[in-house]
C-alpha cells in the first residue's frame, strides 16, 4: 500500500470525524467539540502511514551511509558511503529512480567528493548530448510511423511460412539490432529498435513470452553487436585510447584488427543468446499460438496500408542514415583518420547527434504550410529518467576515480597476479562484469581496471591485451540486472520484462560469454593481439 494512499484514507477518516462533530454539536449542545476517543485511532493511522517498508528503505539508504563513513577508515570512505546511500535507493526504489538519479547533485558536495559545478559537468557531457540527440531522432521515427514500418518488413521476412516461425523472427529482431549496434553505439541502437520491437508485439496479448523473448533479445543484442567493432561501443574506445597513452611507441590497435577478434566473439556470444530465448519463451506449440496474432496476409495488407513513403518519412530516414556514416567515420582508425581531424578532434558523438536533430526542425515536412519534421511538442516524450540516470552514472564513475575508492578497488586485484595464465581470462572477465552490474558503467568499470591490468600484465610478462581485452569486454557482460547498462533500463521501461527475467536469460549468458572468452583469448586472441608489439623492452 503506497503512502499517498495511506494519506487519502487519513484526509476521509478526518472529514468523517469533522462531519459526525458537526453533527453533533448541533443535536446537543453540550457534546465536547473534540472527541477523545477518536485521538488514539488517528495517532494509530499517522504510526501507520509513517512506518511502511518504504520509509524504511527511505531511511536505511542515509543510515547506511552515516555508518560506513564513521566507521569505514578508508581513502574514499565518503564515497563508499553515498554509493550505499544512493544504491540501496536504485535498488529499493523507495525514491522515483529518475530522483535518485540527481542525488549525486546534493550528496557528492555535501560529503566533499565533488563541487557542484562539476558534478554538474556530467550530467550535460557529450555522451549525454549524444542520448539526447539519439532520443530525438527516435521520436521523429516513432511520429512518422517509420518503426512500424521497417516492423513489418521484418516480420514479414523472417516469420516465415503458415504457421509462424517464431524462432525465426526472434532470429531476425536480434540479428537487425546487432548489426546495427555494431555501427552505432548500444544505447542509441536500444532506443531505435525497441519501437521496432514493441511494434511487432503490439498485437500479442501482454504477458506472452515471446515478448519477453524479443525485448531481451533487442537490449542483449545491441551489447553483443557493439563488442564487435571498435565503434560500437565507448568501452571499446577506452580501451584503444590507453592503448595508445601506456604504449605510445607500439602498433596502432586498428579497426580490422580488433574486428577478427570481435566478430567472431560477438557472433558465438549472438547465437548462444538466441538458443537460450528460443529455449526459454519459444517452447513448442508457440508458432500456433502466434499464428492466431501474426498472420502474414494481414501482416501484407497492414503494410499495404501505410502506402508509399512520403517525403518527411523520407528525409527523416536520409537524417538517421547520415548520422550513422557521421559517427562511423568520425574518428576511425589512427591509420585512417576521420573527419574529425578536420577540427582538431575537438568535435564528438553528441556534437553530430545534436546536429543532426536539430536539422529535424529546420527542414520543413510538406504536409502543411510552415511545418517542420519536429517540433518541440513532439519531444515532449523525452526518456528523461534514462538521460538522468546516465548523468548519475558518470557522476558516481568520476568520483569514485577521484576520490581514492579506484585505488582501493586496485589493491583487492592483487591476486590476480598469481592467478594461472589460462584461468586468468575468466577471472578478469568474472570481475569486471560484476564491478559493472554493482558497482558502475562498464566505461568506468574499463577505466579503473585496464590501468591495473596493464601492470600485472608487466608482472606476469605476458602481453598487456591478453589482459586488457578481457577486461574490457567483461565489463560489457553486464546482463542482470535493469540499472546495469542504459539499454537494460530501456527494456525494463517497456513493462515486457522483471528482474527474474533478466536473471533468467543473462546469467545463462554470462556464462557463455566467459566460457567462449576463455576459449578465445589463449587462441584467437594470443593470435591476433601478440603480434603487435607494445614498443616496450
Amino acid at each position: 500500500m503506497t503512502i499517498g494512499y495511506k494519506l487519502d484514507s487519513l484526509i476521509l477518516q478526518s472529514s468523517a470525524v469533522q462531519s459526525s462533530m458537526d453533527e453533533n454539536s448541533s443535536s446537543s449542545p453540550s457534546s465536547p467539540l473534540l472527541p477523545l476517543h477518536e485521538s488514539s485511532t488517528s495517532s494509530s493511522s499517522t504510526l501507520k502511514s509513517v512506518l511502511t517498508v518504504k520509509n524504511l528503505f527511505i531511511l536505511s539508504g542515509p543510515l547506511l551511509c552515516s555508518l560506513i563513513c564513521l566507521f569505514v577508515k578508508l581513502d574514499g570512505g565518503n564515497m563508499l558511503g553515498v554509493l550505499a546511500w544512493v544504491f540501496v535507493w536504485w535498488l529499493t526504489e523507495a525514491v522515483p529512480m529518475p530522483i535518485t538519479s540527481m542525488s549525486p547533485l546534493f550528496l557528492f558536495p555535501l560529503f566533499g567528493i565533488a563541487s557542484s559545478d562539476d558534478v554538474a559537468r556530467s550530467y550535460m557531457d557529450d555522451v549525454i548530448s549524444l542520448v539526447l540527440g539519439s532520443f530525438i531522432l527516435a521520436l521523429a521515427v516513432e511520429h512518422y510511423n517509420i518503426h512500424r514500418r521497417l516492423a513489418l518488413n521484418i516480420t514479414l521476412v523472417f516469420c516465415g511460412g503458415d504457421p509462424v516461425n517464431p524462432q525465426l523472427l526472434l532470429l531476425g529482431i536480434c540479428g537487425t539490432t546487432a548489426f546495427v549496434s555494431m555501427w552505432m553505439h548500444n544505447t542509441p541502437t536500444t532506443v531505435m529498435m525497441m519501437p521496432v520491437a514493441t511494434g511487432i508485439l503490439q498485437r500479442l496479448p501482454s504477458g506472452e513470452g515471446f515478448c519477453k523473448a524479443v525485448v531481451l533479445g533487442v537490449i542483449y543484442s545491441a551489447t553483443i553487436g557493439g563488442m564487435s567493432t571498435l565503434t560500437g561501443t565507448g568501452v571499446n574506445l577506452i580501451l584503444v585510447g590507453m592503448w595508445k597513452s601506456y604504449f605510445p611507441e607500439a602498433d596502432p590497435l586498428s579497426f580490422s584488427t580488433w574486428f577478427f577478434f570481435g566478430f567472431p566473439m560477438a557472433l558465438l556470444l549472438f547465437f548462444a543468446l538466441w538458443a537460450i530465448l528460443c529455449l526459454a519463451y519459444c517452447p513448442r506449440g508457440s508458432a500456433h499460438t502466434l499464428s492466431a496474432y501474426l498472420d502474414r496476409a494481414h501482416i501484407k495488407r497492414e503494410l499495404d496500408l501505410l502506402g508509399p513513403m512520403a517525403f518527411a518519412e523520407k528525409m527523416v530516414l536520409g537524417v538517421f542514415s547520415a548520422l550513422i556514416v557521421l559517427w562511423m567515420t568520425r574518428s576511425i582508425t589512427d591509420d585512417i583518420p576521420g573527419w574529425g581531424s578536420l577540427f582538431n578532434d575537438r568535435v564528438g558523438d553528441g556534437t553530430v547527434s545534436v546536429m543532426m536533430a536539430t536539422l529535424l526542425f529546420i527542414i520543413p515536412n510538406k504536409k502543411q504550410q510552415g511545418e517542420k519534421l519536429m517540433d518541440w511538442n513532439k519531444c515532449k516524450k523525452l526518456p528523461w529518467n534514462i538521460v538522468l540516470l546516465l548523468g548519475a552514472g558518470l557522476a558516481i564513475a568520476d568520483g569514485v576515480r577521484t576520490s581514492g575508492v579506484a585505488d582501493v578497488l586496485a589493491r583487492t586485484l592483487d591476486f590476480l597476479g598469481q592467478t594461472p595464465y589460462l584461468a586468468i581470462a575468466p577471472t578478469v572477465c568474472v570481475i569486471s562484469g560484476f564491478m559493472t552490474e554493482l558497482i558502475t558503467s562498464n566505461n568506468a568499470t574499463t577505466t579503473i581496471l585496464v590501468p591495473l591490468l596493464i601492470q600485472i600484465a608487466k608482472n606476469m610478462n605476458v602481453h598487456p591485451l591478453l589482459l586488457m581485452v578481457p577486461g574490457a569486454i567483461g565489463a560489457q557482460f553486464a546482463f542482470l540486472l535493469p540499472t546495469a547498462t542504459p539499454s537494460n533500463v530501456i527494456g525494463f521501461t517497456t513493462g515486457h520484462i522483471d528482474v527474474k527475467d533478466m536473471l533468467k536469460t543473462g546469467l545463462p549468458l554470462k556464462l557463455a560469454g566467459t566460457l567462449a572468452l576463455a576459449i578465445l583469448m589463449p587462441t584467437l586472441g594470443a593470435l591476433v593481439f601478440v603480434s603487435l608489439k607494445t614498443g616496450q623492452h
